[in-house]
């Protein structure tokens, strides 16, 4: 079971997001609605992996999905990013792995593309 951290604007797409980690077993230790957010969540619980949207608001400096991955990067070379977003040119996936992000997931979002995911990176 890993611990994880969801981070979307969204507050529908963050109760999707858990529903269906829950459901594959795993604890959502937290939640965030930007960036910022995400960063002192971070701080505070150290999760396992962190499910990322890429478009979000800027907050307190930082710019979007990707900026808060670049944050996260900074504060734990190791941090285990899985972006998600319905922008799955080539450019934002390219932009998201370029910053630090492990793996890409584009919505809409299923029980079965997370499972493989988190099989993926051994969770």
């Amino acid at each position: 079971m890993a611990k994880i951290l969801v981070v979307d604007d969204a507050r529908v797409m963050r109760y999707h997001i858990t529903k269906l980690l829950t459901q594959l077993g795993h604890e959502v230790i937290a939640e965030a609605k930007d960036g910022y957010e995400a960063v002192e969540e971070y701080k505070k619980n150290k999760p396992d992996f962190v499910c990322m949207d890429l478009e979000m608001p800027t907050s307190h400096e930082i710019k979007g999905g990707i900026g808060a991955v670049q944050e996260l990067i900074k504060i734990d070379s190791s941090a285990v990013i899985i972006m998600i977003s319905a922008q799955t040119d080539k450019d934002n996936v390219s932009k998201a792995l370029k910053n630090g992000a492990k793996n890409f997931i584009c919505k809409p979002i299923t029980q079965q593309k997370l499972e493989e995911m988190i099989t993926h990176l051994g969770f």
